[in-house]
C-alpha cells in the first residue's frame, strides 16, 4: 500500500449544511477546527479519545462527539450523520483510514496531524472522487490568508484558543510527557520565569 497523493494544497472549508468530522477535536489544532467548521455553518462531528475531551468538543460547538477508541465509532458516526463531506484527520493511522470510509461522494480529506505516529496510508486508487490535502503543504499566500481569517474570527469572538495546561519551563519534560501521553487539552504552554528587573 502506498501513501496517498495530496493534489490540493488548500485546506477544505465546509459549506453551510455540510457535515465535517474533526479528529483530535480537543487538541490545539482540532479545537480550532471544530469552531471554524461550526462558524462556516457545518454540522460538526468531533472525534476524540475520552470523556473530558468529548465534553470540551461539545462546549466548542460540536453537534456530536464520539470516542474513536470505541470499536463501533464509525457506525456511530454513520448513525449520527450518515456520512461526512469533510474529514480533518489529526490522528492518522487506522483512525484516519476509518474516517476516510465515512466520506460522501466528492468528499474532502485534510490531514493535519499524526497523533497515531503516522499519516493515514490510503492507496492512490482509493476513492478518486475525494480531494485530499495537507495543511503542511500550504503555500505562503494560503498560509497568510488562513492566518488572517483565523485572527479575524478570534477578534470577533467567534474563535477561542484553548489553553489546557501550563508548565514552568524547567518542567518541559513533564509537558512533553503529558502531550505524548495524550492527556492534554488544547495547547500546552511552557511558561518562562519573568526576567528580574
Amino acid at each position: 500500500m502506498v501513501g496517498p497523493r495530496w493534489p490540493s494544497p488548500s485546506p477544505p472549508t465546509p459549506q453551510p449544511g455540510e457535515a465535517a468530522l474533526v479528529e483530535g477535536a480537543a487538541g490545539g489544532v482540532g479545537s480550532l477546527l471544530v469552531q471554524m467548521a461550526k462558524n462556516a455553518g457545518a454540522r460538526v462531528v468531533a472525534v476524540a479519545s475520552g470523556a473530558q475531551k468529548l465534553d470540551l468538543a461539545r462546549q466548542l460547538g460540536a453537534d456530536a462527539a464520539i470516542a474513536y477508541r470505541e470499536p463501533d465509532w464509525v457506525d456511530r458516526v454513520r448513525a449520527e450523520v450518515g456520512g461526512v463531506d469533510v474529514v480533518y484527520d489529526g490522528v492518522g493511522g487506522q483512525t484516519g483510514r476509518d474516517a476516510f470510509t465515512l466520506l460522501k461522494p466528492a468528499g474532502r480529506f485534510c490531514a493535519f496531524g499524526m497523533a497515531s505516529g503516522s499519516f493515514a496510508s490510503i492507496p492512490d486508487a482509493a476513492r478518486p472522487d475525494v480531494t485530499r490535502s495537507k495543511i503542511a503543504a500550504l503555500t505562503r499566500q494560503q498560509t497568510v490568508e488562513l492566518v488572517r481569517s483565523v485572527l479575524a474570527q478570534a477578534v470577533d469572538g467567534r474563535l477561542r484558543p484553548v489553553i489546557g495546561h501550563r508548565f514552568p519551563l524547567e518542567r518541559a519534560d513533564d509537558a512533553h510527557a503529558a502531550i505524548e501521553g495524550r492527556s492534554t487539552l488544547g495547547k500546552t504552554l511552557l511558561v518562562p520565569h519573568p526576567t528580574p528587573r
